[in-house]
């Protein structure tokens, strides 16, 4: 043992005691949350008729291929899915697009009016969305649109949320960076794209992750705008499967499962940007 070798340091019995107890909560929390997710994936796998067994099934079944068939012969599954992944895509894209052009403006322009109009954008989170509702559909009849993906994609691409915490991560972006950009000849959309905006990957990431699950839940305009079942989204398609007489929970229970699958693969692929652009929207002023 040499002599710069410290002794480990001994933790007091009811500090390891309290850490047990706190991890063994979070653990347990962990496992009630997963439980209806196990439920849906057993479910997926038994007949509807099975579910109602006493006592329920416990253990997956066998049922999954025919349940999977039939929810493709009924609602057209495969369709509906590339619906909705080609809906949120292009909402995400666009809606995080603005929110982050938006939010720079506010942060880094200075012009008259602009604490009045960072103030609209914070009254317009107010409205709650079924006021508009009537208008936006008088609107979307008057051009046309009914029936139509722009007519899903389009009326909700500037964000109020996404703009505010976009313009949070804006806010602290160094000046003298942009004036080094602008005297290098550097456009405005150039130094926007090249030098701001991979500096608040993290807050961009979890717009892209609050945006796209939004998006991809979205039931109520999308069951309002589209008509034709070849247009259908998933939560509006998935809604037909309940009737007045019947409801096939297998085939809710499959295509909710599947419909999790891009949402967690999201997730996955954004969590080390989304956890940041929390905890740097939290400490940020």
């Amino acid at each position: 043992m040499t002599a710069l070798q410290q002794a480990p340091v001994r933790v007091h019995p009811a500090r390891r005691a309290g850490r047990y107890a706190v991890r063994l909560f979070l653990a347990a929390g962990a496992v009630v949350s997963l439980v209806p997710f196990l439920w849906m994936a057993i479910a997926a796998t038994h007949s509807t008729s099975d579910l109602f067994r006493s006592p329920p099934p416990l253990l997956p079944g066998g049922r999954l291929l025919d349940n999977l068939a039939r929810l493709q012969d009924t609602i057209g599954f495969g369709r509906v899915l590339l619906n909705s992944v080609g809906i949120a895509v292009v909402h995400t894209v666009l809606s995080s697009l603005i929110s982050a052009m938006c939010g720079y403006g506010l942060a880094k322009y200075r012009f008259r009016g602009r604490g009045l109009l960072l103030g609209a954008v914070l009254a317009t989170m107010m409205i709650p969305f079924q006021v508009l509702l009537v208008p936006l559909f008088q609107m979307m009849a008057s051009v046309g649109w009914i029936d139509s993906y722009q007519a899903v994609v389009l009326p909700f691409l500037a964000n109020s949320f996404g703009i505010l915490l976009m313009r949070q991560g804006f806010v602290d972006f160094p000046d003298e960076l942009l004036e080094s950009a602008r005297i290098d000849g550097s456009g405005e959309l150039r130094t926007f794209y090249q030098v701001v905006l991979p500096c608040v990957r993290p807050q961009l990431g979890a717009l892209v992750i609050f945006t796209f699950m939004a998006q991809w839940n979205s039931f109520i305009w999308p069951l309002l705008m589209l008509n034709s079942e070849d247009k259908y989204t998933v939560p509006v398609a998935l809604n037909t499967l309940t009737g007045l007489s019947h409801v096939d929970y297998s085939g809710l229970m499959l295509g909710s499962l599947l419909a999790t699958l891009p949402l967690m693969a999201l997730f996955l692929l954004f969590q080390r940007q989304f956890v940041a652009g929390l905890l740097g929207g939290a400490v940020k002023g």
